[in-house]
């Protein structure tokens, strides 16, 4: 997924905004999570960037897009840039 999230609607107010785009966020690794592994893969990696209105993105871990989001909502930004790839991973033996 790479979108571009709006932080401002008319017609909802911003922490409501924020909700909905934490939620779909959630709802698409969800999702991602759900499909078949391949053959010699044993789950699912995602390879994250995170960027606040027209800045670059930076990459994040997975678990730290939620409070991305938050900042970005905080830093009174027009718009949240959001890229998430499923990658597959294989664990390392100890």
């Amino acid at each position: 997924m790479k979108k571009s999230f709006p932080l401002t609607d008319p017609k909802h107010k911003p922490e409501r905004v924020v909700a909905a785009i934490k939620n779909t966020v959630r709802k698409y690794v969800k999702r991602e999570r759900k499909k078949p592994l391949p053959e010699g893969v044993d789950y699912w990696d995602f390879a994250c960037k995170v960027g606040q209105g027209s800045a670059t993105p930076e990459e994040k871990h997975e678990k730290e897009l939620i409070t991305a989001i938050d900042e970005a909502a905080a830093a009174d930004c027009e718009s949240v840039y959001i890229e998430i790839l499923a990658t597959p991973g294989v664990r390392k033996s100890r």
